[in-house]
Parts: C-alpha cells; sequence; structure tokens
C-alpha cells in the first residue's frame, strides 16, 4: 500500500463524502474479521460501482494489490488519516435547545471522534447545569473557553435570527470550522470552513424526486 501526499487540487466534495462512507463499510469489516476486501465487494457494500471505489482511492494513493485488493486494516486507516480522523476532535456547541440537545445525544460524533466538550447557552435556567456529562456555559464564556481548551470546531443551533451573531463571536474566538443548522445564509472569511445543514433542504430533495420519479 501506498500513500501519497494529497496533491495541490481541489478534492470533490462527494469523494469526501464518500470516503466517510467506505471508512465506515470497513469498521464493520474489522469487526467481523476480514482480511482483504476488493473495490467490487466495497462498491456492493455501500451501493457505489468498483470504477467510483477506485477513482476515489487514487486521488490519494495507491492502496490495493491487483488480483489481490486491499487490506481491510491498513485502508481503514489510511481513509481516517486522510479525513483527520487519526486524532480526537474537541467540539463545543452554541444552542441548548431542543436541537443542541438531540446533538449532544448522538452517539456517532463520540464514535468518530468527536468529543463534544462543551454547549453555551444564553438560558439562565441552564447555564451551569450540564446535559448529561456536558457542562453549559454562558455564551460570555465562550472565547474564554475556545482560547483555553484550544477548540477548533464549533455546532451552531440557535434560532436563526441568532445565528450570524453567534458565528461572528466564534470567528473572533479563532474558530476555524462551523457547523451551522441555522436555516438561513451565513457569512464566514474565506479561511474558515463551513457547513450549513438545512434539515428542509433535504427534505425538499426528497419531494422533488419523489414528485417527478415517474
Amino acid at each position: 500500500m501506498k500513500a501519497l501526499k494529497i496533491k495541490a487540487l481541489k478534492i470533490p466534495e462527494a469523494t469526501i463524502i464518500r470516503l466517510s462512507v467506505y471508512s465506515r463499510y470497513l469498521d464493520y469489516l474489522v469487526k467481523k474479521g476480514v482480511a482483504t476486501v476488493s473495490s467490487g465487494e466495497i462498491a456492493e457494500g455501500v451501493n457505489s460501482s468498483p470504477a467510483q471505489v477506485r477513482k476515489d482511492l487514487a486521488y490519494f494513493g495507491e492502496f490495493g494489490t491487483r488480483g489481490v485488493g486491499y487490506n481491510v486494516q491498513n485502508l481503514h486507516k489510511e481513509i481516517l488519516n486522510i479525513l483527520g480522523l487519526e486524532q480526537k476532535w474537541g467540539v463545543i456547541i452554541v444552542g441548548g435547545g431542543n436541537l443542541g440537545t438531540a446533538l449532544t445525544q448522538y452517539k456517532g460524533f463520540q464514535e468518530r471522534g468527536f468529543v463534544i466538550k462543551a454547549i453555551f447557552d444564553n438560558d439562565e435556567d441552564k447555564i451551569g447545569t450540564k446535559l448529561g456529562d456536558i457542562p453549559i456555559y454562558a455564551v460570555s464564556e465562550m472565547e474564554e473557553y475556545i482560547s483555553k481548551e484550544k477548540i477548533k470546531m464549533a455546532i451552531v443551533a440557535v434560532p436563526s435570527r441568532y445565528a450570524q451573531e453567534v458565528v461572528n463571536k466564534l470567528v473572533e474566538a479563532d474558530i476555524k470550522a462551523i457547523m451551522n443548522f441555522a436555516p438561513r445564509v451565513i457569512t464566514v472569511p474565506k479561511e474558515i470552513e463551513l457547513r450549513n445543514v438545512d434539515l428542509a433542504v433535504n427534505l425538499e430533495v426528497l419531494t422533488f424526486n419523489l414528485k417527478n420519479k415517474n
């Protein structure tokens, strides 16, 4: 297996998403004790095509052996490294309402190496309490906490009218990556990684597909 340094080219976002899916499937195979796997078997396991699997992996190096396939454990480790998941990431959530609460209970974060370290909210009834083992602090304490704990990632789960203000505070606090669940357009400096997750938009994609399926 020969991993290459990622070249100075833009990797399609769809490829990164598929790598995440591949890594989950490979994790499943590791736990089953499977030693080797072919691109065809990966494709079957994730509902893709062998050519797509090979193309996605080729962006990052040569990982398999012709006629043998891929070493499952090694490929799994390489993809985790590519995705930056060779380490744990401390994450904060801004917004301790229903959505913020639900996100703290999502076990997938912990399983993939994302550790929810703290929640920030303006509700005085929540400040100083905990959601499970996760402490809730005042938003006014956020910048100091981010600096002290060297947090680089934040999830915004506040009502849309507050989202830009919160994001501005996060940028000022030197957060480098933001996942925004507020259903509105957010602007950030170009050096900040921003990903918007609008649940309604995803439902609208489903209704479009349903309406036009036939």
